[in-house]
């Protein structure tokens, strides 16, 4: 697909992930539909000079997903595709003799944001995809898993469960849309410099960062933002889990 004059629906657009692929469609002449649950002012002052419509929206409600993604949709009158990166990624263990057991509440609240926010966003969109004309296909759709999904830590029980259910999403949703000429994909990003991991201690942030093999460093946003775009460019990327992590692996 060219990314030319097409719009992309993108959740958790505000920071990290999200924004960098905002800004990266954007750069690529594409008009973006930014959902958040709230915006830097710097960011909407930017935004404002590009093809962006910034709505909030909380991807845990389904409803509220529906109405925020038509919002979009009749601004510029069609869609494309979307790109889910909203996400939260709690450190908690099952049980620990300093903080008890693991709350249901986090639990399920991490679930709801990173695989049910998911679903609520193709669930949303692939109505609208549909009534594209096929040439050569009618839209794409790119979820954010995580290497967490296959190799999670101590700690990342609820994380990685949300993550493993989106991964285990990608190739039912593809074989189910191919018929409808819609690609499904995920990218799995390992250790990325994003703003949850910026409040992390430098000395930890230096830890990870070393751990990955080659190139040493954190991931930039902007990397996973070139690999979404390619995504959408490749037609025969298509029902697959892109790992995007500097050959790290957590063991």
């Amino acid at each position: 697909m060219d990314i030319v004059d097409k719009i992309f629906v993108v959740t958790g657009a505000g920071s990290g992930l999200g924004h960098a692929t905002t800004q990266g469609l954007c750069d690529a002449g594409a008009a973006v539909i930014a959902l958040d649950l709230k915006f830097d002012p710097d960011t909407l002052d930017d935004w404002e000079k590009k093809k962006v419509v910034p709505l909030v929206c909380d991807v845990r409600e389904s409803e509220e997903m529906i109405r925020a993604v038509q919002s979009g949709v009749s601004h510029f009158g069609h869609l494309h595709g979307a790109i889910a990166c909203a996400g939260v990624a709690p450190a908690q263990k099952l049980h620990s003799s300093r903080s008890g057991s693991h709350s249901a509440e986090d639990f399920a609240n991490t679930v709801a944001i990173n695989l049910t926010g998911t679903f609520n966003l193709f669930n949303s969109c692939v109505p609208h995809l549909k009534e594209n004309t096929m040439n050569p296909e009618r839209g794409v759709l790119i979820a954010t898993s995580s290497i967490a999904a296959t190799e999670g830590q101590i700690g990342q029980v609820a994380y990685a469960a949300s993550k493993g259910g989106v991964s285990a999403m990608i190739l039912p949703l593809a074989r189910e849309l191919a018929r409808s000429g819609i690609r499904v994909n995920a990218i799995a990003p390992g250790i990325f410099g994003t703003p949850m991991v910026a409040g992390f201690p430098e000395k930890v942030q230096d830890s990870l960062a070393a751990s990955v093999p080659f190139p040493k460093r954190l991931g930039n946003p902007t990397e996973f933002a070139r690999l979404v775009k390619h995504i959408i460019e490749n037609e025969y990327i298509n029902g697959t889990v892109v790992r995007l992590d500097g050959s790290v692996r957590m063991g």
